[in-house]
């Protein structure tokens, strides 16, 4: 449809089929089979007209090409200009098939793996029916605390963030996001959801603009940059005003700075939150603060549709606003070519042949393969020699719930276990015992309980659990080897998932006790959703193989690991912490007048643990043994037009052949402000044979030593730099250069 027609269909609506595309709700109420009252429960207490209904404008993680098809038809059917519904959904890592959770993706530092896997998610979710997904998700996370930190991608690093943002924003956009297999792009949060305040989700941010504009801000200008067709507000308060009706945050810095042009979504209800937060007083005054901020959607509130019509009988420009925000969602529709064809993509036929195919779930093993971080391998005990007689202990051995808290339209039924795997490669060489649950009873019901459900009891509720543990002592006093299968609940991780404990549950902890009293090597397989605290129990442990949340194929892509058939590659995206009590903790940090490494008392230091993190940003461990030696500059003085090259040379001193993650850190010594001990301004992942040796070259230019000052210009300045060359953060190379 061309853009003359959008604007006459735009002048041809009511004031009521205006302010219905500004309302998003879930879908449910339009299928014949919603008996349960799931997804029309929350629809209720918008108190929607039948007259309003039959104007929405989107619908809500309904997906499905015959559900999508059947809700198109009853919608349109009733609907007076025949406008279609957009269809969004949280399809954070997979549609049927579950990819490794965003901050696992994260952890591959392989943008073609991540493209890759975007790509498989948008066509199945295209064909599937979504014309919108809620993702990538890019707030800066430097707190473990924080539940969501499973979305992040980009971790703790601006950088990366930004980088991410690029490449999962064109994966699903394309240039055309009306073709099959493309979908539009949704950013979230904005803006600084990740800096919340103890970790606590939904809680309050306040930190300078400066600081903002340095760390936070850069993923999101990246997404926009690279034509996010859409972005969602955060549910904090960024600076005293909630970000869903912060006009700086989104007139200001957004769309006049940055020039984005597509539509803002609320996220959940964040319109109405506005009034508990204490800034709006009530429902009019928080549509009235909403559209003025520019929010063009209210998802799952009834503040626009119970106010807006009043607010524009008031104020001709408040009206003004609607018809801006209306043309902005009817643009989006005709360029998903909705108007043409109100199914989009949705083709039942191509959902039978590509859903959950065999090649794509190949794929899905080998980049789950590449978010494996290796944090520890003391005596080099992996990978495991196939002679050895194992025993497979733990929740997680025998347990489908690895593909995560967002993973709600994959079927878990078609996920595989290390068990099953096991029994497979190596039938007589391994026994297995459950060893305990993966939470006690009272912990696992709290859970539920604070998701709404009744209690559930866990399976073997009878069973005591000392009777659990001395099965799996009796099963591993026979074996030469222990593998354990710990780590969080899947429930433990995600939104509304904050953490004042981020260790392995009690139980579990026990269980690695009682077992290392055997004096047999204990190998630890870690399912998690955010770093955890393993200070207590590293010691314990011959190896740690961080898998975080990895997806459907995720066990066959394990065992293979843990064999040797393939090398895990992975490197940190967060710092993992010394304790609870250090978060946030982050690589990035700025130098204090007494820093701790001074040996003295009167130091920026913790009395009781190190200062410094339990595994760096960056870290990551190798079936290879890298060494980095003779790292040169071609000069040591550069101009604003000059360039220096870095070079490092890098030999792989093993038998086996795997990936390295090269990383480059600056350092700018002296600045009108205070500046990090290192930033991460380039790597490269690169692939060793065996006894390899290669030199790597980096090129440093001005761009790199930009930074935001006191006034807020982005510049860099004459001075000496620290460059650093690694595998990791810590363990680097270093020298210096001059810019004048």
């Amino acid at each position: 449809m061309k853009h003359k027609k959008i604007i006459e269909l735009l002048n041809e609506m009511t004031i009521e089929e205006k302010i219905g595309q500004m309302i998003q709700i879930a879908g449910g109420i339009f299928l014949e089979d919603d008996t349960n009252g799931m997804l029309t429960g929350p629809l209720k207490d918008l108190h929607l007209s039948s007259e309003m209904l039959y104007n929405v404008g989107s619908i809500l993680n309904i997906v499905g090409a015959e559900s999508v098809k059947k809700v198109q038809d009853e919608y349109l059917s009733k609907s007076r200009l025949k406008i279609p519904l957009l269809f969004m959904g949280d399809i954070i890592n997979g549609y049927k098939i579950a990819f490794p959770i965003p901050i696992a993706q994260g952890c591959s530092w392989n943008t073609k793996a991540i493209k890759e896997m975007t790509e498989i998610s948008a066509m199945e979710s295209s064909i599937a029916g979504a014309n919108v997904n809620f993702s990538p998700m890019v707030d800066l996370s430097r707190d473990a605390r924080w539940g969501r930190v499973l979305e992040s991608i980009g971790g703790e690093d601006p950088f990366l963030g930004a980088i991410y943002a690029k490449t999962i924003v064109k994966a699903y956009q394309g240039k055309n996001i009306s073709e099959i297999g493309k979908i539009a792009s949704c950013v979230k949060h904005i803006a600084a959801y990740g800096a919340v305040e103890a970790g606590r989700d939904y809680n309050t941010v306040d930190m300078s603009e400066r600081e903002f504009r340095q760390y936070y801000l850069p993923a999101y200008k990246s997404a926009i940059e690279t034509g996010a067709e859409m972005i969602m507000t955060s549910f904090n308060i960024l600076n005293g005003i909630p970000s869903t009706v912060n006009q700086w945050l989104i007139q200001e810095i957004m769309r006049k700075e940055l020039g984005f042009k597509g539509i803002v979504i609320s996220d959940y209800g964040a319109i109405e939150e506005t009034i508990a937060h204490g800034y709006s007083a009530n429902g009019k005054e928080a549509a009235k603060n909403a559209i003025n901020a520019g929010v063009d959607i209210d998802m799952m509130s009834s503040i626009y549709a119970n106010h807006l019509k009043d607010l524009c009988l008031e104020d001709k420009e408040i009206e003004n606003k609607v018809n801006e925000s209306v043309l902005r969602i009817l643009t989006l529709k005709n360029k998903l070519g909705l108007f043409e064809n109100p199914y989009g993509n949705a083709d039942q036929i191509k959902e039978k042949t590509y859903l959950m195919n065999p090649t794509n779930l190949e794929k899905a093993q080998k980049l789950a393969q590449e978010t494996f971080v290796l944090l520890k391998n003391k005596n080099h005990i992996l990978p495991l020699q196939k002679n050895k007689k194992i025993a497979l202990i733990g929740p997680y051995m025998d347990n489908i719930g690895i593909t995560g808290s967002w993973s709600m339209f994959s079927d878990r039924s078609k996920n595989g276990t290390i068990l099953e795997v096991f029994k497979e490669k190596m039938p007589n060489q391994v026994i297995y015992s459950k060893g305990c649950e993966i939470l006690r009873e009272e912990e696992f019901n709290k859970i539920l309980s604070a998701d709404g459900l009744p209690e559930v009891y866990i399976e073997n509720e009878s069973q005591k659990e000392q009777d659990m543990i001395d099965s799996a002592i009796q099963t591993a006093k026979n074996v030469d080897i222990i593998l354990l299968a710990l780590g969080e609940h899947y429930r433990q991780s995600g939104e509304a998932c904050s953490r004042s404990n981020i260790s392995l549950p009690e139980n579990q902890i026990k269980l690695i006790n009682e077992l290392h009293k055997l004096s047999k090597p204990i190998i630890l397989i870690l399912f998690n959703g955010r770093p955890i605290e393993l200070s207590v129990i590293e010691k314990k442990l011959d190896a740690i193989l961080e898998v975080w949340f990895p997806g459907t194929t995720g066990a066959k892509a394990i065992v293979e690991t843990i064999l040797g058939e393939e090398n895990p590659s992975g490197k940190l995206t967060m710092s993992f912490p010394q304790s609870v009590g250090q978060c946030p903790v982050y690589y990035n940090h700025y130098n204090t007048g007494r820093p701790h490494y001074n040996n003295f008392r009167y130091v920026s230091r913790y009395q009781d643990i190190p200062t410094e993190s339990f595994y760096p940003f960056g870290y990551g461990l190798s079936y290879c043994d890298f060494k980095y030696t003779k790292m040169k500059l071609d000069k040591h003085k550069i101009g604003i037009d000059e360039t220096i090259a870095v070079t490092v040379e890098i030999q792989n001193q093993s038998d086996y052949a795997g990936y390295e993650v090269v990383q480059l850190y600056i350092q700018d010594l002296y600045g009108s402000v205070v500046r990090p001990v290192k930033e991460l301004k380039a790597f490269k992942k690169e692939y060793f044979k065996p006894r390899e040796t290669k030199y790597i070259q980096f090129d440093i230019d001005i761009n790199m030593l930009k930074f935001w000052n006191e006034n807020l210009e982005f510049v860099a300045e004459s001075g000496e730099f620290k460059v650093f060359v690694g595998g990791d953060s810590v363990n680097v190379l270093e020298d210096e250069f001059e810019l004048k």
